[in-house]
């Protein structure tokens, strides 16, 4: 599979499989395609990781888009302005990721149910208590709200941040939650009252622009329901 990312702000992945090859992606995903992708429905590996894609954000259904008869192309849009990110997933480079970031994925690459070990990180963090995990082996995309920025944390190494820019994590970070120090930094300094804090090690890409705070920006400027 051959791919190029194109158009941000407003990306797409437009990815050239050979005959035989299947992408994976989630409905309403695909943008646009060559006529010789055959479309298949299915839960992709039954009832119960499809309960589990639903409880992590995504849909139940799948859609699998396979080259029939040779070289096809199929492209995936992002949903929200951003970026996409390419993924290598494979042994030792699994990625957790927030809530609906899977966009699409080669047929090797499992998308499944991510519970946040702590409580405190799952109610409090920002990301929620149930993420999502890609595992297996193959090239995944995801989204990313805004432009993405990686870190490489080395063992032992944290970084604090704030709710909501946490895009993705490889599985050796750990994560959990602090509060903002001193009453009236909580209360008064506009930053909340929890941070989110990732330890290595491993790979963190970081958002610049998560959509809750975009829905929270524009909020005062919508009618309010009476």
């Amino acid at each position: 599979m051959r791919y190029e990312i194109l158009g941000e702000p407003l990306p797409v992945v437009t990815c050239h499989v050979s005959a035989g090859e299947t992408m994976i992606t989630e409905r309403g995903s695909m943008s646009w395609m060559t006529p010789n992708m055959k479309m298949e429905t299915s839960t992709n590996g039954g009832i119960g990781k499809a309960l589990g894609r639903m409880f992590s954000g995504d849909s139940i259904f799948q859609n699998r888009y396979t080259a029939m008869g040779g070289e096809g192309m199929i492209a995936f849009a992002s949903s929200f302005p951003g970026s996409i990110r390419a993924l290598e997933i494979g042994p030792g480079n699994n990625m957790i990721v927030q809530k609906s970031a899977f966009l699409a994925s080669e047929e090797g690459v499992e998308l499944s149910l991510h519970f946040q070990k702590k409580l405190g990180a799952g109610l409090f963090g920002g990301e929620g208590f149930i993420m999502q995990k890609l595992s297996g082996q193959g090239i995944a995309f995801i989204e990313i709200d805004g432009y993405a920025v990686e870190y490489v944390l080395q063992p032992g190494q944290q970084m604090v941040i704030d709710t909501g820019y946490l895009a993705a994590m490889t599985v050796g970070c750990s994560l959990e939650i602090q509060t903002v120090p001193g009453v009236k930094n909580m209360l008064f300094g506009g930053e909340g009252i929890f941070n989110t804090v990732v330890s290595g090690p491993g790979k963190v890409i970081l958002q610049t622009m998560p959509v809750s705070n975009v829905a929270a920006t524009l909020r005062p400027f919508f009618p309010q329901a009476k």
